[in-house]
């Protein structure tokens, strides 16, 4: 083989890198899905959405169902606004819950859908009743902390001024 045929052979090699590094980093900010489908779009309202991220998957029974479009704030009840795409081979009961779910200790956050047992199902621009806020963990900390304090602060003297553990540690006469 010729010095071109190397060259050409190391140059198919590098372009077939490039493309396996440009789809490695499409799937993992989750443009993988660019075509998208026919979808129909329903809406949710939380408390508070955590990290949740435009593009976030909606996932049913561990599947994804869908992409979350877009998020906003509702300026009359100060509520987050999350749009999500639902593909349109998936229809779900009108009662369908929603809740902000975490995949693993610190992954990434997304939509977890649990459907009802209506007989009607969602139609599109409908409105998800039933929501469950994301859980934040500063906040399971911070209450936590201030948990410990109080019980700390509260209960570690008996009614007669000594401390539980000397109290039990006494005989009774």
């Amino acid at each position: 083989m010729g010095k071109k045929g190397i060259e050409t052979l190391v140059g198919l090699f590098v372009l077939l890198g490039m493309l396996g590094l440009v789809f490695l980093a499409m799937q993992a900010a989750n443009l993988g899905n660019v075509g998208g489908g026919d979808t129909y779009e329903v809406q949710a309202r939380f408390e508070n959405i955590g990290g949740l991220k435009p593009r976030a998957p909606v996932r049913t029974a561990g599947v994804v169902v869908g992409r979350v479009k877009a998020i906003s704030l509702d300026a009359k009840s100060y509520q987050g606004v999350v749009t999500m795409e639902i593909e349109r081979g998936y229809l779900f009961p009108k009662d369908t819950a929603a809740k902000i779910l975490t995949a693993g200790l610190l992954g990434d956050q997304y939509i977890g859908l649990e459907p009802g047992g209506d007989d009607k199902n969602l139609a599109p621009g409908d409105t998800l009743a039933q929501t469950q806020s994301a859980v934040v963990l500063e906040n399971l900390i911070g209450q936590f902390l201030t948990g410990r304090a109080a019980d700390a602060g509260s209960g570690s003297a008996s009614p007669n001024g000594d401390s539980p553990a000397s109290a039990a540690a006494e005989p009774k006469k």
